[in-house]
């Protein structure tokens, strides 16, 4: 079965929903993410459609960075592995094409250099105390 292309920013919700509706419920994830966002969950999903508009569209609509609010976050390689999973189930479910290699790929560098980062600054905290 033919599936569709990322071209609009409806598409982009259908991925960021779908994939965030995953991590919700997920036994490593959920409980992390759902301490930090708690009840801001619709504000959350809206800077992630804008973020995703951005990267995958060319539609600049997300102003910010995106590092500084994983920064401090309790999370490890394992972490960054089952979020790139359920985001790869996520694109592979609904879409395919070169936007959808695209996000899986962007989502791969991001986790590596969140991961990387993430751990820099812990190391760094260890040698300053």
């Amino acid at each position: 079965m033919k599936k569709a292309k990322i071209t609009s920013l409806d598409d982009v919700k259908i991925v960021v929903d779908a994939f965030y509706g995953r991590v919700r419920k997920d036994d490593l994830l959920g409980p992390i993410f759902n301490h930090v966002i708690q009840d801001r969950w619709p504000e959350h999903l809206q800077r992630m459609y804008t973020f995703w508009q951005t990267v995958l569209l060319g539609e600049h609509t997300y102003y910010g960075s995106p590092f500084p609010p994983h920064a401090k976050l309790p999370v490890t390689e394992e972490h960054f592995q089952r979020w790139l999973k359920l985001f790869t189930k996520t694109i592979d479910e609904h879409f395919e094409g070169e936007k959808a290699d695209e996000a899986k790929w962007r989502a791969s560098k991001m986790a590596e250099m969140f991961q990387y980062k993430i751990e820099a600054i812990r190391n760094n905290a260890t040698i300053i105390k």
